[in-house]
Protein backbone atom coordinates (compact mmCIF):
# COMPACT_ATOMS: atom_id res chain seq x y z
CA UNK A 1 0.00 0.00 0.00
CA UNK A 2 2.76 2.48 0.05
CA UNK A 3 3.10 3.11 -3.30
CA UNK A 4 -0.34 4.03 -3.63
CA UNK A 5 -1.23 8.11 -4.14
CA UNK A 6 -2.54 9.58 -0.37
CA UNK A 7 -4.58 12.60 -1.48
CA UNK A 8 -4.96 13.67 2.24
CA UNK A 9 -4.94 12.26 6.00
CA UNK A 10 -7.31 12.56 8.68
CA UNK A 11 -7.58 10.99 12.33
CA UNK A 12 -10.58 9.57 13.69
CA UNK A 13 -12.23 10.50 17.23
CA UNK A 14 -14.30 8.59 19.39
CA UNK A 15 -16.61 7.33 16.31
CA UNK A 16 -16.31 10.48 13.53
CA UNK A 17 -13.89 11.02 11.39
CA UNK A 18 -12.90 14.36 10.06
CA UNK A 19 -12.74 15.07 6.25
CA UNK A 20 -9.99 17.10 5.16
CA UNK A 21 -10.71 20.58 3.70
CA UNK A 22 -8.96 19.86 0.33
CA UNK A 23 -11.27 16.62 0.18
CA UNK A 24 -14.10 18.86 1.03
CA UNK A 25 -13.92 21.40 -1.79
CA UNK A 26 -12.42 19.50 -4.16
CA UNK A 27 -15.44 17.35 -4.57
CA UNK A 28 -17.91 20.07 -3.35
CA UNK A 29 -19.02 18.38 -0.01
CA UNK A 30 -21.23 20.73 1.82
CA UNK A 31 -22.96 20.18 5.29
CA UNK A 32 -25.95 17.75 4.90
CA UNK A 33 -24.51 15.72 2.41
CA UNK A 34 -24.63 12.10 3.72
CA UNK A 35 -21.77 9.91 3.51
CA UNK A 36 -22.02 5.81 2.25
CA UNK A 37 -19.11 3.57 3.52
CA UNK A 38 -18.33 0.66 1.74
CA UNK A 39 -15.84 -2.46 2.20
CA UNK A 40 -14.44 -3.52 -0.29
CA UNK A 41 -13.14 -7.70 -0.24
CA UNK A 42 -9.58 -6.34 -0.75
CA UNK A 43 -9.69 -4.67 2.84
CA UNK A 44 -10.03 -1.34 1.27
CA UNK A 45 -13.09 1.20 2.00
CA UNK A 46 -14.56 3.30 -0.48
CA UNK A 47 -16.68 6.58 0.50
CA UNK A 48 -19.77 7.68 -1.75
CA UNK A 49 -21.06 11.37 -1.45
CA UNK A 50 -25.11 11.85 -1.31
CA UNK A 51 -26.08 15.34 -1.83
CA UNK A 52 -28.62 16.98 0.33
CA UNK A 53 -31.67 17.66 -1.91
CA UNK A 54 -32.42 21.00 -2.39
CA UNK A 55 -34.79 22.82 -4.85
CA UNK A 56 -38.48 23.50 -5.10
CA UNK A 57 -39.59 21.09 -2.17
CA UNK A 58 -36.32 20.53 0.28
CA UNK A 59 -37.30 23.46 2.56
CA UNK A 60 -41.20 22.64 1.85
CA UNK A 61 -42.51 23.10 5.49
CA UNK A 62 -46.10 22.50 4.62
CA UNK A 63 -49.48 24.70 4.84
CA UNK A 64 -49.27 26.88 7.78
CA UNK A 65 -53.10 28.46 7.36
CA UNK A 66 -55.79 28.52 9.54
CA UNK A 67 -58.28 28.02 6.91
CA UNK A 68 -58.58 24.18 5.87
CA UNK A 69 -59.74 22.82 3.03
CA UNK A 70 -61.60 19.41 1.76
CA UNK A 71 -59.55 18.55 -1.42
CA UNK A 72 -61.97 15.99 -2.91
CA UNK A 73 -64.79 19.12 -2.91
CA UNK A 74 -63.07 21.81 -4.00
CA UNK A 75 -60.22 20.25 -6.21
CA UNK A 76 -61.05 18.07 -8.96
CA UNK A 77 -59.85 14.54 -7.31
CA UNK A 78 -58.72 12.90 -10.74
CA UNK A 79 -57.10 15.65 -12.44
CA UNK A 80 -59.80 15.90 -15.19
CA UNK A 81 -62.20 19.16 -14.79
CA UNK A 82 -65.40 18.49 -15.78
CA UNK A 83 -66.02 22.36 -17.20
Amino acid sequence: MSSERIDAESKVSGNQANIPARIRRELGIDDGDQLQWQLEDDGSLRVQVVRQQTGTFADFDGYDGEETTDVTTEHDAWGVDDT
